[in-house]
């Protein structure tokens, strides 16, 4: 089911101590891979940490290959980040259906990760943070 996109039937809300969310420069390089290929590889990540979630790695869209990316009909709403976009990895199969995500107009609070995407773990074969 899709949900209504008009921003007058979206609920916002600001992180705060009951829900917090952090965004802070990655210092690691990191390099997420798909069916034996480098799709994306930054020293320019930015590590998300909402509430007690598992941090995500959000990279620039510079340094992704989107030639590999295939936009999806797929969207979300989180009323922290806003209106979410998907994207598969033709490449990974099945299993990197959706695979990718992206805030392109995101809300304030998260404004830093603007142009950038993150991967789902388990839909790609790798997401490392490296030292070199």
């Amino acid at each position: 089911m899709t949900q209504p996109t008009s921003s007058t039937a979206r609920t916002v809300k600001v992180p705060g101590p009951d829900h917090p969310i952090s965004v802070e420069r990655n210092p690691r390089r990191v390099v997420v891979r798909v069916a034996g290929r480098v799709v994306a590889d930054t020293r320019n990540g930015l590590t998300l940490k909402e509430a007690s979630y598992p941090a995500v790695q959000y990279i620039p869209r510079q340094d992704v290959d989107m030639t590999s990316l295939e936009r999806t009909d797929h969207a979300t709403y989180c009323p922290y980040k806003g209106e979410c976009a998907y994207y598969s990895v033709p490449v990974g199969g099945e299993r990197a259906l959706n695979a990718v995500w992206t805030y392109e107009q995101p809300y304030d609070a998260v404004v830093m990760i603007k142009d950038h995407v993150a991967f789902y773990p388990d839909r790609v074969e790798a997401i490392e943070e490296l030292d070199d």
